[in-house]
This record gives structure tokens, sequence and C-alpha cells, in this order.
């Protein structure tokens, strides 16, 4: 039997119709309908676990289910990122990203993933910059007069951070790039043991989290030369300039924010960013944030992709130039 043109179109326009009202996936509809792990690659107590708890916290309460902050430090965030790489793609396991992500790429050329091609992008949470903190005995009392003494006197200026290749110690070696200033970078085994060396002189400089220092800055015990941040940070250190004001271009803050394994459903994505760009609009989340010391990093999951690709050249960048490497 031949069947006419005009019904098989009209066939093939019935089931066209047809498939585009077929609902979608139960599961990015109704996403979630259990709850979710967003994994930590720090211990708790951090800023960026403080972000991961708050954000958590509001997600709960928008979406409906438990967002359960999850701790698995160690490996410099390499546990916990690997962990959720290897996770299904449904929204379920999400990862806090962190400074060391986009460090880590290129500090450790043997990871068994590839951060930016393994994961999804979520959204941006915020941006903790630094503050450049120098012992009062150091007569540097200004940016161009600390890059003046550092280059009258090569190798004699010791610079303090938490470790090698953490982001205090990143910081320093991108102003040793740029200033063309040569100083011993000393790490330490955690804040505290570096700040007190830096506090009696031990150490005379270090670029260490607002947070962390501003007690210090306001009591005179060290003094702040510059912030790290693209503007001025005038609610929490008032008058005090920022880096790029005296090398153009300089900007460090550790980037966090939210991502998930590669290939998560767009829906899922999609509804993930507008109530993670919600909770962060809430005015009591803002201010809080704000306390902390974070710039507000809000946009769509293309938007905070673009960060960390940006992130990850930069650094690859110093980590080449002053040929570090991992310990």
């Amino acid at each position: 039997m031949r069947v006419s043109r005009r019904a098989v179109l009209q066939l093939t326009a019935t089931t066209a119709t047809a498939f585009a009202a077929w609902p979608r996936p139960a599961a990015a509809l109704d996403y979630p309908t259990r709850p979710v792990r967003l994994i930590v690659g720090l211990p708790a107590g951090g800023t960026p676990d403080i972000y991961a708890r708050l954000i958590a916290d509001r997600l709960s309460e928008r979406l409906g289910q438990p967002f359960v902050v999850e701790n698995r430090p160690g490996a410099s965030g390499n546990i916990a990122t690997e962990l959720v790489v290897r996770a299904p793609p449904d929204g379920y396991t999400l990862l806090m990203v962190i400074a060391p992500n986009v460090i880590n790429a290129t500090l450790y050329p043997d990871l068994k993933y590839n951060f930016i091609r393994d994961t999804t992008p979520i959204a941006g949470i915020g941006g903790s910059p630094f503050v450049m903190v120098v012992n009062p005995a150091l007569p540097a009392k200004s940016v161009p007069e600390f890059i003046a003494y550092a280059k009258a006197n090569p190798g004699k200026i010791n610079v303090a951070s938490t470790g090698n290749g953490n982001l205090t110690h990143m910081a320093a070696e991108l102003f040793k790039m740029m200033a063309g200033v040569d100083m011993l970078h000393v790490p330490y085994r955690g804040e505290t043991a570096a700040q007190a060396d830096l506090l009696t002189n031990r150490v005379q400089v270090m670029f260490d989290p607002v947070p962390s220092s501003i007690g210090y800055v306001k009591s005179g015990k060290l003094r702040a030369l510059a912030v790290t941040s693209a503007k001025p940070m005038a609610d929490l250190l008032p008058g005090l300039p920022t880096m790029n004001e005296f090398l153009p271009g300089y900007e460090v803050t550790g980037i966090t924010g939210i991502s998930a394994p590669k290939n998560m459903p767009s829906e899922i994505v999609d509804k993930l960013n507008a109530a993670i760009n919600a909770v962060l609009a809430e005015p009591r989340i803002k201010a809080r944030f704000a306390e902390l010391g974070s710039v507000e990093v809000i946009g769509s999951s293309a938007d905070f992709g673009k960060v960390i690709a940006a992130e990850t050249e930069k650094w690859a960048k110093v980590i080449k130039f002053a040929d570090i490497k991992a310990e």
C-alpha cells in the first residue's frame, strides 16, 4: 500500500510534537531528591570551609534537600578532587573549588585527572585576597620603598609562606617575578608558625590572607603595604593601596566555587548556578562574606569556567618561571 507524501509529513510532524512534549529525565526536573555531598579538600575551620558551610546551609533551605559538607583533606586537595572526578555526574557529589585546584594542574605533572577537562564548573563563590605585610623593623613603608630596599639587599629578605606551592607562596613568587627582586622563600607548616616568625622578625614579609593579618595590622604588630585584590578593601583596610597600583596587572585572590564531575546535565548545572547566585545575593550572606574579606564573583557557570582557565594559566607561568617543585 502506498502512503501519500501528505500522510508521511503529517505523521512526522505528529511524532516530532509528541517527542518534544515528552518529559525530560526526572533526575534533572526534580533535582535534588536526596542529600547532596559538597566535598572540601581542606580541614574544617578554614575560610573555604566556612564558605562551603554557609552556602550548603542556604542551598538546603532553597532546594529542599540536605547539602552536607564533607572534609577530605590531603595531598593539597588532590584526594578530594579525584573523589569528585570519579563520581557519577548526577549532581549529588560536588566539589568546593579552592586555589590548589588551579595551582596543582601544573605543580603536579602526574595527576590522574585533568581538572579543566574532567570537571564541570557550576558557580563561583568568592575570591579571598591577600595583604602584603612586613615586620615593622623593616625600613620600607610602601611597596616602592620595599622594592628599592629588596633590590639593594638581594637575597637578604626572607619571605614566609604556609607551604611550598601554597597560594601564599605563589603570591610571593609572582611579586618577585613582576618586581624583579630576589628574596629567600621560607616555607612553614601552617599559618601560625609563619606568623610567629614574622612577628619576631625571623622572616620579614608575607602575603597573608586578610582575615588572618588584619588584627596584627590594626594593633601595629605588622605593617601592611598593599592588598592583592583588583580594588581597594576600604571597609577592612581603609587607605591601603592595591598592589596593581605599583605593579600593573598584579592580582592574587584565592578563588572558591563549586564544580562537579564532567558531563553534568545542563539542567542541573543551571539550577545549581541560579540557586548559588541567589544565596550569594542574600544580604546576610553578602555581609558575612565581606567580613571574611571575600570579593564577589557572581556569574554563570561559563564565567566560572573562564576564571578557572585564566588562573590555571597564570600560575603555570609562575611555577615554570620560579621552577617550583611539589614536595
